[in-house]
């Protein structure tokens, strides 16, 4: 008994794999993300006055969510293919992400039909995790790499990519008008770091973020949060949407 409580205490991942601080770490994402969301949808019916496109707040804060949610990608596909690539579990995985991106273009075309969303975040988790598999054998290059990559992406901007067929890959000169754009540069660049961060973690004997184990009620549910944190991306906006219009509505 006591040789398995041992066993158990000191493994880094639970047996399905998974590093709980990941999972908590994408949870508290999620919640960041919620609650830029839900004032976005206060602003969009009007309960509040804020500029989104603009405000440096707002940019600041939408960097930041998206960066933390382009490394924990980075990170994730690191710890799930430690042993190798699982194949059957990165097709299904990429089905699922290229379902719901498909589905958020569906459905922000239905709201913004002049700015809907056709590269936004989940359309890029999907390429870049295809892209990435050719990257997962390196470590210390994937930083220089991702560095170079947000570099580029931040500093070079050609005329030749404002064409629209091109606007996935970045490097324009101006923004699209597009409600969600997350081309692969610079952001791939944080992807790249991700995997980068995942290696060492799965490299090092002993750190707190190995082996951290939930003590409370709320760490569990960033847990139970990050580990489904695609369903909850796809459902929180109509959720917030339906009550902001009920409120709106019955005013």
């Amino acid at each position: 008994m006591s040789k398995k409580r041992n066993r158990s205490n000191s493994t880094p991942a639970t047996d399905s794999g998974r590093f709980p601080a990941v999972d908590a770490l994408r949870g508290m994402a999620l919640l960041a993300m919620f609650a830029y969301h839900f004032s976005f949808d206060l602003n969009y019916f009007g309960l509040i006055r804020q500029n989104f496109y603009e405000a440096p707040f707002w940019i600041a804060s939408r960097t930041a969510i998206l960066s933390s949610f382009l490394l924990l990608v980075g990170i994730s596909l690191a710890l799930a293919n430690r042993a190798g690539i699982r194949w059957s579990l990165f097709f299904r995985r990429l089905g699922q992400i290229t379902g719901c991106a498909v589905l958020v273009s569906i459905g922000s075309y239905a709201m913004f039909p002049q700015s809907w969303i056709y590269f936004g975040v989940l359309h890029h988790i999907a390429l870049a995790s295809v892209v990435s598999l050719a990257f997962l054998r390196f470590e210390w290059g994937n930083l220089g790499l991702g560095l170079f990559f947000i570099g580029l992406g931040t500093t070079v901007k050609l005329p030749l990519f404002d064409t629209s067929w091109l606007q996935w890959i970045g490097l324009m000169t101006h923004k699209p008008i597009t409600e969600d754009y997350v081309p692969m540069l610079p952001w791939f660049g944080l992807v790249l770091i991700g995997i980068f961060a995942g290696k060492r973690l799965l490299s090092a004997n002993k750190t707190g973020i190995k082996t951290w184990r939930p003590a409370h009620g709320f760490s569990r549910l960033l847990i139970l949060a990050g580990r489904h944190s695609l369903l909850l991306y796809m459902v929180h906006q109509p959720v917030f949407i339906g009550l902001l219009y009920l409120l709106k509505t019955s005013a």
